[in-house]
């Protein structure tokens, strides 16, 4: 099944455009709390659209789980890139790849969040793009010193899914999630 794009603004009607943002906010929040079997009717209630509204722009239940996974791939990649080029270190870029994720957690649907798996061509070509990523950082922290252990893309993602796990707000929760992670990562750097 194919993906449906994020409309260009100019596209369509600012109303369709903030429909479409509306469907997209309810999505992500109803999948998170009931899973990805929510009705589509809730979803399009909470968005404070009618129902058909909902399949104008999601024909299917699939459609809509399928763009909600495929752009948050899409946000991974860019947290992968931006934490590659501005980590010191590559601990310190995996430290920015997870906190960005546990900073966003609530606007993700993924897989390692109770999301579907994926199935898209063109979402598990961005996903093997956020593991090439990783794999670069960490070879890079074999090269500066700061990775020792072995340690695996997925191991990072996995650890970085569990940190980031949608909940309510709360900021002793995340309080706890950072040090977790500089545990890790002190992990990681230890000498075998």
């Amino acid at each position: 099944m194919a993906i449906t794009r994020e409309p260009r603004p100019r596209e369509q009607r600012s109303d369709a455009a903030r429909n479409h943002e509306a469907l997209v906010r309810a999505g992500v929040a109803a999948v998170h709390r009931e899973g990805v079997h929510v009705p589509m009717a809730t979803i399009a209630a909470e968005a404070g659209v009618g129902i058909g509204t909902l399949y104008r722009h999601f024909p299917a239940r699939e459609d809509l789980l399928n763009f909600l996974v495929h752009r948050s791939f899409e946000q991974v990649l860019s947290n992968a890139q931006a934490a590659d080029r501005e980590g010191v270190t590559a601990s310190d870029a995996l430290r920015l790849f997870i906190e960005a994720a546990i900073a966003q957690r609530n606007g993700l649907v993924l897989p390692l969040h109770g999301g579907p798996p994926v199935t898209v061509p063109e979402t598990l070509a961005v996903r093997d793009q956020v593991h090439h990523v990783v794999q670069g950082i960490i070879e890079r922290g074999r090269t500066d010193g700061t990775i020792s252990q072995d340690v695996t893309p997925r191991d990072v993602i996995t650890f970085g899914a569990m940190l980031a796990q949608p909940r309510q707000p709360d900021p002793e929760w995340d309080g706890t999630c950072r040090r977790l992670l500089v545990t890790y990562l002190a992990g990681l750097g230890a000498f075998r």
